[in-house]
């Protein structure tokens, strides 16, 4: 009888320490019990809220879709820029490059027709050809995020049929480039609201100083 409730004690610990996550813990990396993947995430979140680089960049991000034509559109089962496409790219660049210190990501898109995963490289396609003709507009690819396509999976109109508003790329603001000096300083508004900045300091009064010079050079010949 002992012997049958030793050998029961022994399954009865077997089967907790194999299910208990106290005990396999014990015999695990300190932690692991409670990382999900996502143990920096919170420190990343808080140390960009605190220098300001999320809200900047959100404030960026909206300035750009205000200023500038963001989505470009294509032809059904097409990943060719047409002239509209282009005239808006070039209008996108010309915004980007007066930002070296930001990112960008291009998402692309697919109307419903056709199955996902046919899609889902189309949509990849489009943004391909849209970050390819960005670089040949003098943007450095480094500022161009890995693409992302979602396919069909995210319409602007619900519908099962063609619709050329659905067959399009977006381009959106993702952040700052790390390396960037400026960035290192923590002077997003100064990026941000550059103009601003620009419009507030003073003329520059060296011409009056050198009219000055001559002034006094000619009343010295005199």
């Amino acid at each position: 009888m002992l012997r049958y409730l030793a050998l029961g004690g022994v399954a009865f610990a077997a089967s907790c320490s194999s299910s208990d996550p106290v005990h396999t813990q014990f015999y695990r990396e300190a932690g692991v019990m409670y990382d999900h993947s996502g143990f920096g995430t919170a420190t990343m979140n808080n140390m960009g809220l605190m220098t300001g680089e999320q809200q900047y960049a959100f404030d960026l991000g909206q300035r750009f879709a205000s200023e500038v034509l963001t989505t470009v559109n294509f032809a059904f089962n097409s990943a060719t820029l047409d002239a509209g496409a282009r005239d808006a790219l070039r209008e996108q660049a010309r915004w980007i490059l007066q930002f070296p210190e930001v990112r960008f990501r291009v998402y692309g898109h697919t109307d419903a027709v056709g199955s996902e995963a046919y899609n889902k490289r189309l949509g990849l396609r489009r943004a391909q050809a849209v970050v390819h003709f960005l670089t040949s507009q003098g943007i450095s690819r480094s500022r161009l995020e890995a693409v992302v396509s979602f396919g069909e999976t995210r319409p602007v109109i619900p519908t099962p049929n063609m619709d050329r508003r659905n067959r399009r790329t977006v381009t959106e603001v993702s952040g700052f480039v790390q390396s960037h000096p400026m960035v290192l300083d923590g002077k997003y508004a100064q990026i941000v609201y550059r103009e601003y900045v620009t419009s507030a300091q003073a003329p520059s009064t060296l011409t009056n100083v050198e009219n000055s010079r001559e002034s006094i050079g000619r009343l010295g010949g005199n």
